[in-house]
């Protein structure tokens, strides 16, 4: 796994990364990470958050920011214990899953059947109600938005299984990924949600086999698992590169199955 993430920086300000696998039992990680300004190193302070994800702080003033990150992983995750907490927090509406528009809804379009019949169902409906269409959608849209539009990117799909999910009272979540295979090649986001115990991913988008993704950060909705945040002085992004490879052939997604993440 491998991302690069260069931007100008126009005023002093604090620049906060989530580009790192996540801190998962089970899996061993061998990694580097460095951060440039005008090519100098700069020092780099980590916070660590719920799910094990990382946050990587960098103070910087005007100039040319570069973070790159490196890793390499073998393992397989130990299966996360329920936080009921969380649980509570993860049927809640938020930023970009606005479920309180949804219930009667979701209610109408999904109306039986078991929890795992219900989520699958909701995977089928957003896979087949979006076209998948970069340009479609804003940094702003949220489920709703999404809904209405019928297009998006693996962001907004996850978004809309969100919100559909948690309308049902299904805990859901949002997850961001390094998931080899995925074409077009970036960081990929995916939805989580809870049946039985356990943790399954969701992703309507089917552009990845979901038994090889990588936990890099979880959280209600795109605003808590952005990989770039900015706060203080503006900056203007000047390259994101990604890369995600598994060293085994990668396996044959079956999206009619509930799929934990590696």
């Amino acid at each position: 796994m491998s991302s690069e993430v260069s931007c100008t920086v126009h005023g002093a300000t604090v620049l906060e990364y989530q580009i790192a696998v996540a801190r998962v039992p089970g899996l061993e990680v061998r990694e580097e990470l460095s951060f440039t300004l005008d090519g100098a190193p700069q020092p780099v302070t980590e916070l660590v958050g719920p799910h094990g994800s990382r946050l990587h702080r960098v103070e910087a003033a005007p100039g040319e920011a570069r973070m790159e990150y490196r890793a390499q992983v073998t393992g397989t995750a130990s299966p996360e214990p329920v936080d009921e907490y969380l649980r509570s927090v993860y049927l809640r509406p938020s930023r970009y899953a606005d479920v309180d528009r949804f219930f009667g809804y979701a209610g109408r379009q999904f109306p039986g059947g078991t929890d795992a019949e219900k989520a699958l169902a909701v995977r089928d409906f957003v896979a087949g109600r979006l076209d998948y269409r970069p340009g479609a959608s804003t940094p702003l849209d949220g489920a709703s938005d999404t809904l209405l539009a019928s297009a998006g990117v693996c962001r907004d799909y996850a978004h809309l299984t969100v919100a559909l999910l948690r309308a049902l009272k299904l805990p859901a979540r949002m997850t961001a990924v390094y998931a080899p295979g995925c074409d077009p090649m970036d960081f990929h986001a995916v939805a989580e949600v809870l049946i039985d115990g356990r943790w399954s991913v969701l992703d309507g988008t089917g552009l990845a086999p979901r038994e090889t993704m990588m936990r890099i950060a979880t959280g209600r909705d795109a605003a808590d698992i952005a990989f770039l945040d900015n706060h203080g002085g503006s900056i203007r992004l000047q390259r994101l590169a990604v890369t995600a490879a598994s060293s085994a052939p990668l396996p044959v997604d079956d999206p009619a199955a509930l799929t934990p993440m590696a």
